[in-house]
């Protein structure tokens, strides 16, 4: 109905200037004192052949319209305009839109191209890094002093920021690098919880976790990458008290701290991309990149992470594990 009636409106001049032809005719016709009665039996005819032609061309339109709208799902590179334009006007903005589309597709696979040279680059980068690392790690394992904990606490902290460049550009590149199977949710957090023990120890944070026993299907890398995040944050943000890990049913991973919240009007948004708010812009080292990943990575997992938080009071990030029934291959 939409469409017709922005036919009508697309016709109504025409139509206007038909009656107003037809009025000069009667017009003319009076000054000369000639038969009105002449002029019925061909503005009957012009009626009914224009009529005709207005219902032609609403079905052309309508053809059009149904053409164009397929034409909406089609990628740029395969849309293929000669079944329909027709006239003169059409060919021109073919030829225009073609162009663009053209142009659209040269811009991806430069866009592609880019972003593999610097997944490249930084896959280099991240393995040339690690080797200094490395090197630093081995000499200080074999002190064992304040220092020399703290200092393997930060080259640990440096590891982790180089994975998550890793990981983000990854997002960006890949988005079928996921394997699904059943995985044992324990031993993916022991392995997190390993790696932050020394943080555990020089904050004094007392860890809360005993085995939940529970299988979760999912992506073993990735949703430890989760884990790792939310626990980082957990410990960056919590000075004293503790730090909790458990499920609660059916299959939910919990992951709260007593640190020091979120205030109210952060919380909608501490899943975008690049939002610090107050407390990042007040520690002034905070990314806003950590729980955006960890946002695009559930979402990739069909898992539902969400936050619960009260400032002065602690947070506690949610990871609901559950997934509907899906063909492991």
């Amino acid at each position: 109905m939409k469409l017709f009636w922005s036919y009508i409106k697309s016709i109504i001049g025409g139509i206007a200037i038909f009656f107003c032809f037809f009025a000069l005719l009667i017009m003319t016709f009076g000054l000369y004192g000639l038969d009105m009665a002449a002029l019925a039996y061909p503005f009957l005819l012009c009626v009914i052949l224009g009529v005709l032609y207005l219902v032609y061309r609403y079905h052309v339109v309508v053809q059009r319209h149904r053409t164009l709208n397929e034409l909406k799902n089609t990628p740029a590179e395969l849309i293929e305009f000669g079944s329909w334009s027709h006239a003169l006007l059409d060919e021109d903005y073919c030829e225009i839109i073609e162009d663009l589309a053209k142009k659209k597709h040269m811009a991806l696979e430069d866009s592609r191209e880019e972003t593999a040279r610097l997944m490249d680059y930084f896959t280099l980068w991240v393995h040339q890094i690690k080797t200094p690392i490395a090197s630093m790690r081995l000499r200080l394992q074999g002190e064992d002093s304040e220092l020399s904990r703290n200092l393997l606490s930060e080259l640990d902290r440096i590891e982790r920021y180089v994975e998550m460049v890793l990981t983000y550009l990854r997002l960006e590149v890949s988005g079928s690098d996921y394997i699904f199977q059943e995985y044992d949710l324990d031993s993916m957090i022991q392995e997190v919880v390993k790696t932050f023990a020394g943080d555990f120890i020089l904050r004094k944070l007392k860890l809360n976790y005993k085995p939940v026993n529970k299988k979760v299907l999912t992506d073993e890398k990735w949703l430890s990458f989760v884990i790792e995040q939310v626990l980082s944050n957990a410990l960056k943000y919590t000075r004293q008290g503790e730090i909790s890990i458990y499920v609660e049913e059916p299959l939910t991973l919990c992951i709260e701290d007593t640190g020091m919240g979120i205030s109210n009007e952060d919380l909608p948004r501490i899943f975008e991309r690049n939002y610090t708010g107050v407390r990042g812009r007040a520690d002034k080292k905070a990314s806003g990149i950590g729980l955006y990943l960890c946002c695009r990575i559930c979402k990739n997992l069909n898992h539902e992470i969400s936050v619960e938080s009260k400032v002065g009071h602690g947070t506690k990030i949610k990871i609901n594990l559950e997934t509907e029934k899906m063909i492991v291959e």
